[in-house]
């Protein structure tokens, strides 16, 4: 993982808590900072499965 701000990881938990990252592959979540690494981390890997 990564160190991350208090302040942005407050505002990336409760974002997900809302529901904002369900569109989201779980392998998205793995080794990122904030919820915008996890984002685009999410549509590499999307991104790659629809090339398959």
């Amino acid at each position: 993982g990564k160190l991350v701000d208090l302040k942005d990881t407050i505002k990336s938990f409760k974002a997900i808590m809302n529901g904002e990252a369900d569109d989201l592959p779980e392998g998205a979540f793995y080794m990122v900072g904030d919820l915008d690494s996890a984002r685009a981390k999410g549509e590499k890997i999307l991104a790659e499965l629809e090339g398959k």
